[in-house]
């Protein structure tokens, strides 16, 4: 419901303005290997804090993530290679132009096994963005 606060309709293009970057390594405990220094630029935030979406990229390393019950992520690969190895020691491994959703609730390991360059879309109507 909108409450009378205009909703803010601009179209929004991941080539234009200045959106903030961020720089950061998971913390020392979920790290598995490597140096996953991370880089995230985000494009977009909804009003609400539980949608959105940019550019994420990564040096070579693995640490470990737990999305949240509802935290959705559509991922698409602009280069790199990753492997997802899911709780139960499944693996999903993904290269460059690769696109995938890593769903709701997923615990596991993510590892770029070279640079990797992602576009993100994130969903969670619970919280604004954790960090994996």
């Amino acid at each position: 419901m909108n409450q009378g606060k205009p909703m803010n309709t601009q179209i929004v293009a991941f080539n234009a303005g200045t959106p903030i970057v961020e720089t950061s390594l998971p913390t020392a405990e979920k790290i598995v290997s490597g140096h996953p220094a991370q880089t995230v630029i985000n494009h977009y935030t909804s009003a609400a804090g539980t949608f959105f979406s940019g550019e994420w990229s990564c040096e070579v390393g693995a640490w470990r993530v737990n999305y949240g019950p509802q935290e959705q992520e559509f991922c698409q690969l602009i280069e790199g290679h990753v492997v997802l190895t899911h709780a139960d020691g499944s693996l999903s491994e993904f290269k460059a132009g690769d696109r995938f959703i890593v769903p709701a609730g997923f615990h596991g390991i993510w590892e770029c096994k070279a640079f990797t360059r992602k576009t993100y879309v994130i969903y969670d109507p619970n919280a604004p963005l954790t960090q994996n």
